[in-house]
């Protein structure tokens, strides 16, 4: 006999039937137990024992900590929800013969913007496409094609050993000069 706590009635275990396992059957509902209860089934008792059948499972719980060290590579709050927060990130590259600059949205991967000193038009004009006054030139024209995106605040990560400074400093300041946030 098994018993349901808190209240004065006792259910018959003869009414859980044995589940018949069937492969074909997956749905959602082929996993709860079928209960035929009726008025007559249910009769009153004084003594009211738990029996070991009758056990409710919690259907979810809290990872422990031996289930988050299985599976070490689960990104932090920060990392799943940074791209959603700032989704422009600004991505600056210096090779030895042109400075290239995109913003991308980071969730489309959609570039919104780009600037680089091997365009035809600044290829000619410029005397040098490398130096300093190539780098202000490259930081205004990304400013101005942000702008006319609609994009007014962007991201900028360094890399792990790169530090803001020279060339890279002189193209956040000038994108910051005209009219870019970076958050």
């Amino acid at each position: 006999m098994a018993c349901i706590s808190s209240s004065a009635f006792l259910i018959s275990s003869d009414l859980f039937p044995a589940r018949v396992d069937k492969r074909g059957s997956l749905s959602w509902s082929s996993s709860f137990p079928q209960l035929n209860l009726s008025i007559n089934s249910i009769t009153h008792s004084t003594n009211c024992r738990p029996s070991k059948d009758l056990v409710v499972e919690a259907a979810w719980t809290r990872r422990s900590r031996g289930e988050a060290a299985q599976r070490p590579n689960r990104k932090s709050w920060k990392q799943r929800t940074d791209m959603y927060m700032r989704p422009f990130l600004l991505n600056v590259f210096f090779s030895k013969r042109f400075i290239h600059a995109k913003v991308m949205h980071r969730g489309t991967s959609k570039v919104i913007s780009v600037a680089t000193t091997n365009a035809k038009d600044l290829r000619n004009t410029l005397p040098s496409l490398t130096d300093h006054n190539a780098c202000r030139v490259i930081g205004k024209l990304i400013a101005e094609r942000s702008k006319e995106a609609d994009v007014f605040a962007l991201a900028f990560e360094p890399r792990k050993d790169e530090r803001i400074e020279g060339k890279l400093g002189i193209v956040l300041d000038t994108i910051k000069e005209n009219g870019i946030v970076f958050v």
